[in-house]
Protein backbone atom coordinates (compact mmCIF):
# COMPACT_ATOMS: atom_id res chain seq x y z
CA UNK A 1 0.00 0.00 0.00
CA UNK A 2 0.94 3.68 -0.92
CA UNK A 3 1.10 6.25 1.73
CA UNK A 4 -2.34 9.15 1.83
CA UNK A 5 -0.94 11.77 4.05
CA UNK A 6 2.93 12.73 3.50
CA UNK A 7 4.13 15.05 6.31
CA UNK A 8 6.75 17.54 6.97
CA UNK A 9 7.65 18.83 10.66
CA UNK A 10 9.97 21.04 11.75
CA UNK A 11 11.41 19.23 14.28
CA UNK A 12 11.30 15.88 16.35
CA UNK A 13 9.14 16.20 19.54
CA UNK A 14 6.19 17.81 16.95
CA UNK A 15 6.74 15.06 14.71
CA UNK A 16 6.24 12.52 17.14
CA UNK A 17 2.98 14.36 17.97
CA UNK A 18 1.89 14.85 14.88
CA UNK A 19 2.23 10.98 14.14
CA UNK A 20 0.70 9.99 17.32
CA UNK A 21 -2.04 12.62 16.99
CA UNK A 22 -2.83 10.53 13.71
CA UNK A 23 -2.50 7.10 15.12
CA UNK A 24 -4.98 8.09 17.97
CA UNK A 25 -7.37 9.28 15.12
CA UNK A 26 -7.38 5.84 13.60
CA UNK A 27 -4.16 6.28 10.69
CA UNK A 28 -1.63 4.02 10.43
CA UNK A 29 1.82 6.25 10.96
CA UNK A 30 5.50 5.84 10.38
CA UNK A 31 7.52 8.58 11.91
CA UNK A 32 10.89 8.95 9.65
CA UNK A 33 14.08 10.93 11.25
CA UNK A 34 15.76 13.28 8.11
CA UNK A 35 14.72 12.40 5.16
CA UNK A 36 15.31 9.02 4.02
CA UNK A 37 18.48 8.41 2.07
CA UNK A 38 17.20 5.51 -0.05
CA UNK A 39 15.16 5.88 -3.11
CA UNK A 40 11.20 6.33 -1.96
CA UNK A 41 9.52 2.99 -1.54
CA UNK A 42 5.64 1.57 -1.05
CA UNK A 43 5.32 2.24 3.05
CA UNK A 44 3.51 -0.08 5.22
CA UNK A 45 1.38 3.01 6.48
CA UNK A 46 -1.37 5.75 5.93
CA UNK A 47 0.43 8.66 6.71
CA UNK A 48 3.98 8.96 6.93
CA UNK A 49 5.82 11.76 9.22
CA UNK A 50 9.42 13.15 8.39
CA UNK A 51 10.89 15.04 11.48
CA UNK A 52 13.35 17.26 10.19
CA UNK A 53 15.40 19.90 12.36
CA UNK A 54 14.81 23.21 10.63
CA UNK A 55 12.45 25.23 13.50
CA UNK A 56 15.74 27.83 13.78
CA UNK A 57 17.94 27.21 10.68
CA UNK A 58 18.63 29.80 8.12
CA UNK A 59 15.63 30.12 6.07
CA UNK A 60 16.52 28.96 2.74
CA UNK A 61 18.28 25.94 4.22
CA UNK A 62 15.10 25.03 5.82
CA UNK A 63 13.25 25.47 2.63
CA UNK A 64 15.71 22.62 1.01
CA UNK A 65 15.32 20.40 3.57
CA UNK A 66 11.49 20.60 3.18
CA UNK A 67 11.42 20.34 -0.81
CA UNK A 68 13.75 17.64 -0.28
CA UNK A 69 10.96 16.06 2.10
CA UNK A 70 8.51 16.89 0.04
CA UNK A 71 10.09 15.16 -3.23
CA UNK A 72 10.89 11.79 -0.87
CA UNK A 73 6.77 12.10 0.25
CA UNK A 74 5.56 12.68 -3.34
CA UNK A 75 7.69 9.39 -4.10
CA UNK A 76 6.35 7.51 -2.05
CA UNK A 77 3.03 8.45 -3.04
CA UNK A 78 1.33 10.38 -0.58
CA UNK A 79 -1.65 12.30 -1.61
CA UNK A 80 -2.10 15.52 0.57
CA UNK A 81 0.68 17.04 2.39
CA UNK A 82 1.25 18.55 5.90
CA UNK A 83 3.24 21.28 7.17
CA UNK A 84 3.94 20.65 10.96
CA UNK A 85 5.24 23.36 13.46
CA UNK A 86 4.93 24.48 17.08
CA UNK A 87 1.50 25.32 18.63
CA UNK A 88 2.83 28.68 19.48
CA UNK A 89 3.95 29.54 16.13
CA UNK A 90 7.56 29.53 17.20
CA UNK A 91 9.06 31.61 14.27
CA UNK A 92 11.27 35.08 13.38
CA UNK A 93 10.40 37.65 10.68
CA UNK A 94 13.06 35.97 9.09
CA UNK A 95 10.86 32.45 9.01
CA UNK A 96 11.09 29.69 9.07
CA UNK A 97 6.58 29.06 8.65
CA UNK A 98 6.12 31.14 5.91
CA UNK A 99 9.09 30.35 3.73
CA UNK A 100 8.37 26.82 4.03
CA UNK A 101 5.21 27.70 3.08
CA UNK A 102 5.59 29.20 0.51
CA UNK A 103 8.21 27.20 -1.06
CA UNK A 104 5.95 23.66 -0.31
CA UNK A 105 3.03 25.15 -1.96
CA UNK A 106 4.89 26.56 -5.71
CA UNK A 107 6.18 22.58 -5.58
CA UNK A 108 2.85 21.34 -5.33
CA UNK A 109 1.46 24.02 -7.46
CA UNK A 110 -1.21 25.15 -5.27
CA UNK A 111 -1.82 28.93 -4.48
CA UNK A 112 -3.84 28.72 -1.46
CA UNK A 113 -3.59 27.09 2.10
CA UNK A 114 -3.90 27.62 5.66
CA UNK A 115 -1.95 28.11 8.76
CA UNK A 116 -4.06 26.89 12.11
CA UNK A 117 -1.81 26.35 14.76
CA UNK A 118 -4.31 25.87 17.62
CA UNK A 119 -4.61 22.87 19.59
CA UNK A 120 -7.31 23.31 22.89
CA UNK A 121 -6.35 19.79 24.30
CA UNK A 122 -3.40 21.30 25.01
CA UNK A 123 -4.65 24.95 25.45
CA UNK A 124 -3.45 26.59 22.38
CA UNK A 125 -6.45 28.41 20.55
CA UNK A 126 -7.19 30.83 18.27
CA UNK A 127 -9.52 33.38 18.36
CA UNK A 128 -9.59 36.52 15.95
CA UNK A 129 -6.21 36.07 14.66
CA UNK A 130 -4.46 35.85 18.07
CA UNK A 131 -3.28 33.23 19.45
CA UNK A 132 -3.71 32.45 23.13
CA UNK A 133 -1.65 29.54 25.43
CA UNK A 134 -3.88 29.04 28.54
CA UNK A 135 -5.62 32.43 28.81
CA UNK A 136 -2.72 34.34 28.18
CA UNK A 137 -2.17 36.24 24.83
CA UNK A 138 0.86 34.84 23.17
CA UNK A 139 3.05 37.26 24.19
CA UNK A 140 2.02 36.95 27.56
CA UNK A 141 2.53 33.30 28.26
CA UNK A 142 6.43 33.26 28.40
CA UNK A 143 6.93 32.77 24.85
CA UNK A 144 7.95 36.51 24.57
CA UNK A 145 11.43 35.33 26.50
CA UNK A 146 12.34 32.26 24.26
CA UNK A 147 16.03 32.63 23.49
CA UNK A 148 15.55 31.53 19.99
CA UNK A 149 11.99 32.58 18.64
CA UNK A 150 10.66 35.30 20.59
CA UNK A 151 7.29 35.64 20.51
CA UNK A 152 6.30 39.08 21.07
CA UNK A 153 3.04 39.67 18.79
CA UNK A 154 0.18 37.36 19.52
CA UNK A 155 -1.60 38.26 16.22
CA UNK A 156 -0.86 35.57 13.96
CA UNK A 157 -1.78 37.38 10.49
CA UNK A 158 0.63 40.47 11.40
CA UNK A 159 3.57 37.59 12.31
CA UNK A 160 3.02 35.43 9.19
CA UNK A 161 2.67 38.49 6.84
CA UNK A 162 6.05 39.58 8.16
CA UNK A 163 7.70 37.07 7.21
CA UNK A 164 5.97 35.74 3.73
CA UNK A 165 5.59 37.28 0.19
CA UNK A 166 1.98 36.07 -0.14
CA UNK A 167 -1.04 37.60 1.01
CA UNK A 168 -2.41 36.46 4.58
CA UNK A 169 -5.81 35.98 5.40
CA UNK A 170 -8.45 35.17 8.28
CA UNK A 171 -10.71 32.62 8.62
CA UNK A 172 -12.71 34.23 11.94
CA UNK A 173 -14.21 32.05 14.54
CA UNK A 174 -17.91 32.64 13.34
CA UNK A 175 -17.25 30.86 10.17
CA UNK A 176 -15.53 28.22 11.75
CA UNK A 177 -18.18 27.80 14.06
CA UNK A 178 -20.51 27.45 10.77
CA UNK A 179 -19.41 24.47 10.05
CA UNK A 180 -17.01 22.69 7.27
CA UNK A 181 -19.07 24.06 4.04
CA UNK A 182 -18.97 27.94 5.30
CA UNK A 183 -15.14 27.32 6.21
CA UNK A 184 -14.57 26.08 2.34
CA UNK A 185 -16.44 28.74 1.11
CA UNK A 186 -14.42 31.16 3.13
CA UNK A 187 -10.88 29.48 1.79
CA UNK A 188 -12.71 30.44 -2.00
CA UNK A 189 -13.49 33.68 -0.69
CA UNK A 190 -10.19 34.64 -0.06
CA UNK A 191 -8.57 32.91 -2.46
CA UNK A 192 -10.16 34.98 -5.05
CA UNK A 193 -8.98 38.16 -3.57
CA UNK A 194 -5.69 37.21 -3.54
CA UNK A 195 -5.12 35.52 -0.41
CA UNK A 196 -2.75 32.70 -0.31
CA UNK A 197 -1.76 32.11 3.47
CA UNK A 198 -5.12 32.07 5.85
CA UNK A 199 -4.87 32.36 9.94
CA UNK A 200 -7.85 29.83 10.82
CA UNK A 201 -9.69 30.60 14.33
CA UNK A 202 -10.22 27.42 16.21
CA UNK A 203 -11.19 27.37 20.27
CA UNK A 204 -12.27 23.51 20.80
CA UNK A 205 -11.97 20.16 19.15
CA UNK A 206 -15.16 20.44 17.11
CA UNK A 207 -13.52 23.42 15.72
CA UNK A 208 -10.44 21.33 14.00
CA UNK A 209 -13.04 18.32 13.18
CA UNK A 210 -14.84 21.17 11.12
CA UNK A 211 -11.46 22.49 9.51
CA UNK A 212 -10.57 19.20 8.81
CA UNK A 213 -13.23 18.44 7.00
CA UNK A 214 -12.55 21.79 4.53
CA UNK A 215 -9.51 20.69 3.82
CA UNK A 216 -10.71 17.77 2.07
CA UNK A 217 -9.72 19.70 -1.21
CA UNK A 218 -6.00 21.28 -0.24
CA UNK A 219 -3.18 19.91 -1.31
CA UNK A 220 -1.41 21.61 1.81
CA UNK A 221 -2.09 21.80 5.08
CA UNK A 222 0.13 23.85 7.90
CA UNK A 223 -0.55 24.36 11.16
CA UNK A 224 0.54 22.33 14.34
CA UNK A 225 -0.20 18.86 15.35
CA UNK A 226 -4.06 19.59 16.71
CA UNK A 227 -5.61 20.89 13.29
CA UNK A 228 -4.94 17.28 11.80
CA UNK A 229 -7.48 15.67 14.29
CA UNK A 230 -9.75 16.05 11.19
CA UNK A 231 -7.99 14.73 8.19
CA UNK A 232 -8.37 10.85 8.88
CA UNK A 233 -12.16 11.18 8.99
CA UNK A 234 -11.80 12.72 5.49
CA UNK A 235 -9.64 9.50 4.29
CA UNK A 236 -11.98 7.20 5.97
CA UNK A 237 -14.89 9.31 4.01
CA UNK A 238 -13.34 8.02 0.87
CA UNK A 239 -12.97 4.45 1.51
CA UNK A 240 -9.19 5.04 2.14
CA UNK A 241 -8.17 3.62 5.49
CA UNK A 242 -8.29 0.40 6.90
CA UNK A 243 -9.18 -0.57 10.40
CA UNK A 244 -8.24 1.67 12.89
CA UNK A 245 -8.57 -0.52 15.51
CA UNK A 246 -4.84 -1.51 14.64
CA UNK A 247 -3.25 2.14 14.02
CA UNK A 248 -1.32 1.94 17.41
CA UNK A 249 -0.17 -1.99 17.09
CA UNK A 250 3.52 -1.63 18.25
CA UNK A 251 6.21 -4.40 18.68
CA UNK A 252 7.29 -4.59 22.35
CA UNK A 253 10.37 -3.27 23.12
CA UNK A 254 12.59 -4.49 25.91
CA UNK A 255 15.48 -2.89 27.90
CA UNK A 256 16.33 0.30 29.40
CA UNK A 257 14.88 3.51 28.39
CA UNK A 258 16.12 7.30 28.76
CA UNK A 259 14.11 10.15 28.26
CA UNK A 260 15.48 13.47 27.05
CA UNK A 261 14.55 17.07 27.84
CA UNK A 262 15.31 19.60 24.87
CA UNK A 263 13.33 22.56 25.61
CA UNK A 264 12.98 24.87 28.67
CA UNK A 265 9.74 26.62 28.02
CA UNK A 266 7.00 26.28 30.88
CA UNK A 267 5.50 23.11 29.33
CA UNK A 268 8.35 21.17 28.93
CA UNK A 269 9.58 21.98 32.90
CA UNK A 270 6.03 20.99 34.03
CA UNK A 271 6.50 17.71 32.04
CA UNK A 272 9.87 17.22 33.78
CA UNK A 273 8.74 17.81 37.47
CA UNK A 274 5.70 14.91 36.78
CA UNK A 275 8.32 12.60 35.06
CA UNK A 276 10.56 13.13 37.98
CA UNK A 277 7.57 12.27 40.22
CA UNK A 278 6.56 9.18 38.65
CA UNK A 279 10.02 7.32 37.71
CA UNK A 280 13.92 7.75 38.68
CA UNK A 281 15.24 10.91 37.27
CA UNK A 282 18.53 13.36 38.25
CA UNK A 283 18.77 16.53 37.49
CA UNK A 284 22.06 18.33 36.29
CA UNK A 285 22.87 22.03 37.68
CA UNK A 286 24.38 23.84 34.83
CA UNK A 287 26.52 25.88 37.10
CA UNK A 288 28.31 22.89 39.37
CA UNK A 289 28.82 21.18 36.09
CA UNK A 290 31.80 22.86 35.13
CA UNK A 291 33.68 21.76 38.33
CA UNK A 292 32.88 17.98 37.23
CA UNK A 293 30.72 17.16 40.59
CA UNK A 294 27.53 16.57 39.15
CA UNK A 295 29.16 14.42 36.12
CA UNK A 296 30.05 12.41 38.89
CA UNK A 297 27.18 12.52 40.90
CA UNK A 298 25.34 11.36 37.49
CA UNK A 299 27.77 8.28 37.04
CA UNK A 300 26.90 7.00 40.40
CA UNK A 301 23.17 8.07 39.69
CA UNK A 302 23.55 5.31 36.61
CA UNK A 303 25.84 3.39 38.12
CA UNK A 304 22.62 2.23 40.94
CA UNK A 305 19.98 2.79 38.17
CA UNK A 306 21.58 0.86 34.96
CA UNK A 307 25.51 1.00 34.41
CA UNK A 308 28.29 3.62 34.89
CA UNK A 309 29.44 5.21 31.54
CA UNK A 310 32.19 4.13 30.18
CA UNK A 311 32.24 7.13 26.77
CA UNK A 312 32.15 10.79 28.47
CA UNK A 313 31.37 13.53 26.30
CA UNK A 314 30.96 16.91 26.71
CA UNK A 315 30.21 20.20 24.88
CA UNK A 316 31.20 23.51 26.11
CA UNK A 317 31.14 23.60 29.96
CA UNK A 318 30.21 19.97 29.68
CA UNK A 319 32.92 19.09 27.76
CA UNK A 320 34.84 20.93 31.09
CA UNK A 321 32.87 18.39 33.49
CA UNK A 322 34.54 15.36 31.67
CA UNK A 323 37.49 16.74 31.68
CA UNK A 324 37.60 17.39 35.25
CA UNK A 325 35.40 14.61 36.32
CA UNK A 326 36.78 11.81 34.01
CA UNK A 327 39.58 10.23 36.86
CA UNK A 328 36.67 9.80 39.43
CA UNK A 329 34.58 7.45 37.24
CA UNK A 330 36.50 4.47 36.83
CA UNK A 331 34.08 2.79 34.45
CA UNK A 332 34.94 5.67 31.66
CA UNK A 333 37.14 4.52 28.84
CA UNK A 334 37.17 7.27 26.83
CA UNK A 335 36.80 11.05 26.86
CA UNK A 336 35.31 13.12 23.52
CA UNK A 337 35.03 16.91 24.03
CA UNK A 338 32.79 19.39 21.39
CA UNK A 339 33.31 23.10 21.74
CA UNK A 340 35.29 22.86 25.42
CA UNK A 341 36.62 25.46 27.02
CA UNK A 342 40.34 24.76 28.48
CA UNK A 343 39.95 26.41 32.03
CA UNK A 344 37.02 27.14 34.32
CA UNK A 345 38.13 30.42 33.80
CA UNK A 346 36.20 30.91 30.90
CA UNK A 347 33.32 30.36 32.95
CA UNK A 348 33.92 32.67 35.62
CA UNK A 349 34.65 35.23 32.72
CA UNK A 350 30.80 34.47 31.28
CA UNK A 351 29.31 34.77 34.80
CA UNK A 352 30.87 38.33 35.14
CA UNK A 353 29.61 39.11 31.99
CA UNK A 354 25.90 37.63 32.58
CA UNK A 355 26.26 39.34 35.97
CA UNK A 356 28.77 42.29 36.80
CA UNK A 357 27.20 43.06 40.39
CA UNK A 358 29.02 39.73 41.51
CA UNK A 359 32.68 41.45 41.41
CA UNK A 360 30.90 43.42 44.29
CA UNK A 361 28.42 41.52 45.65
CA UNK A 362 28.31 37.88 47.85
CA UNK A 363 25.22 36.84 45.94
CA UNK A 364 23.16 37.55 42.90
CA UNK A 365 20.72 35.81 40.96
CA UNK A 366 21.58 35.30 37.30
CA UNK A 367 19.49 33.86 34.04
CA UNK A 368 21.17 30.38 33.49
CA UNK A 369 19.90 28.40 30.13
CA UNK A 370 16.40 29.91 31.24
CA UNK A 371 16.63 28.92 35.03
CA UNK A 372 17.14 31.51 37.42
CA UNK A 373 20.02 30.30 39.71
CA UNK A 374 21.58 32.29 42.74
CA UNK A 375 25.50 32.20 42.37
CA UNK A 376 27.73 33.69 45.48
CA UNK A 377 31.10 34.57 45.26
CA UNK A 378 32.37 30.99 46.91
CA UNK A 379 31.81 29.57 43.17
CA UNK A 380 33.64 32.18 41.36
CA UNK A 381 36.20 31.95 43.43
CA UNK A 382 36.42 27.95 42.92
CA UNK A 383 36.18 28.83 38.97
CA UNK A 384 38.93 30.80 39.20
CA UNK A 385 41.52 28.84 40.80
CA UNK A 386 40.23 25.71 39.55
CA UNK A 387 43.37 23.60 37.65
CA UNK A 388 41.41 22.34 34.76
CA UNK A 389 45.27 21.90 33.05
CA UNK A 390 46.41 19.48 35.49
CA UNK A 391 43.35 17.47 35.43
CA UNK A 392 43.58 17.13 31.49
CA UNK A 393 47.70 16.38 32.24
CA UNK A 394 46.49 13.40 34.23
CA UNK A 395 43.48 11.97 32.74
CA UNK A 396 45.04 9.02 31.22
CA UNK A 397 42.49 7.93 28.70
CA UNK A 398 41.99 8.33 25.24
CA UNK A 399 40.92 11.54 24.10
CA UNK A 400 39.19 12.87 20.99
CA UNK A 401 38.79 16.91 20.78
CA UNK A 402 35.90 18.41 18.42
CA UNK A 403 36.51 22.30 17.91
CA UNK A 404 35.57 25.05 15.44
CA UNK A 405 38.22 27.70 13.77
CA UNK A 406 35.13 30.23 13.44
CA UNK A 407 34.12 29.42 17.23
CA UNK A 408 33.14 32.82 18.63
CA UNK A 409 31.77 31.84 21.84
CA UNK A 410 34.78 29.45 22.76
CA UNK A 411 37.94 30.18 21.01
CA UNK A 412 40.12 27.62 18.60
CA UNK A 413 42.90 28.71 21.67
CA UNK A 414 41.08 26.60 23.75
CA UNK A 415 40.97 23.14 21.68
CA UNK A 416 44.92 23.44 21.23
CA UNK A 417 45.91 24.00 24.99
CA UNK A 418 43.98 20.99 25.61
CA UNK A 419 45.86 19.27 22.81
CA UNK A 420 48.97 20.24 24.04
CA UNK A 421 47.76 19.48 27.72
CA UNK A 422 46.99 15.88 27.10
CA UNK A 423 48.60 12.78 26.85
CA UNK A 424 48.34 10.53 23.84
CA UNK A 425 45.85 8.90 22.25
CA UNK A 426 44.97 12.20 21.59
CA UNK A 427 43.05 13.70 18.64
CA UNK A 428 41.88 16.62 17.34
CA UNK A 429 39.07 17.34 14.41
CA UNK A 430 38.73 20.70 13.10
CA UNK A 431 34.89 21.52 12.08
CA UNK A 432 35.37 24.57 9.86
CA UNK A 433 32.53 26.35 9.61
CA UNK A 434 30.41 25.53 12.13
CA UNK A 435 29.12 27.54 15.32
CA UNK A 436 29.28 26.94 19.07
CA UNK A 437 26.19 25.20 19.48
CA UNK A 438 26.40 23.28 16.39
CA UNK A 439 22.57 24.66 14.89
CA UNK A 440 23.45 26.45 11.55
CA UNK A 441 23.97 23.50 9.78
CA UNK A 442 22.74 19.91 10.72
CA UNK A 443 25.40 17.95 9.12
CA UNK A 444 28.10 19.40 11.05
CA UNK A 445 26.08 17.65 14.03
CA UNK A 446 25.76 14.68 12.05
CA UNK A 447 29.31 14.67 10.86
CA UNK A 448 30.45 14.58 14.51
CA UNK A 449 28.40 11.74 15.87
CA UNK A 450 29.69 9.41 12.97
CA UNK A 451 33.17 10.68 13.60
CA UNK A 452 32.70 10.15 17.57
CA UNK A 453 31.52 6.69 16.68
CA UNK A 454 33.94 5.65 14.38
CA UNK A 455 36.62 6.65 16.95
CA UNK A 456 34.26 5.78 19.48
CA UNK A 457 34.51 1.92 19.06
CA UNK A 458 38.28 1.80 18.39
CA UNK A 459 38.14 1.83 22.43
CA UNK A 460 34.85 0.63 23.20
CA UNK A 461 34.67 -2.95 21.03
CA UNK A 462 31.18 -4.42 21.24
CA UNK A 463 29.53 -1.71 22.38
Amino acid sequence: MSAILGCIADDFTGATDLAGTLVRAGMRAVQMIGVPAGPAEAVDAEAVVIALKSRTIPAAEAVAQSLAALQWLEAAGCRQFFFKYCSTFDSTDAGNIGPVAEALMAALGTDFTIACPAFPKNRRSVFKGHLFVGDALLHESGMQDHPLTPMTDPNLVRVLARQSESEVGLVPFDRVRAGPGAIAESFATLGERGVRLAIVDALDEDDLMSIGGACAGLSLITGGSGVAIGLPENYRKAGLLGDPAAADALPAIEGARAILSGSCSRATRAQVRLAAERGPAFRIDPVALGAGEDLVAAAAYLRGEYRAPDLLVGHSLGGAAVLAGAHLIPEARAVATLAAPSDTRHLEQSLLRMAPELAHEDEVEVDVIGRSVRIGRPLLEDLATADLETAIRHLDLPLMIFHSPQDEIVGIDHASRIYRAASHPKSFISLDGADHLFLARESDAIYVGKMLAVWAARYLPGT
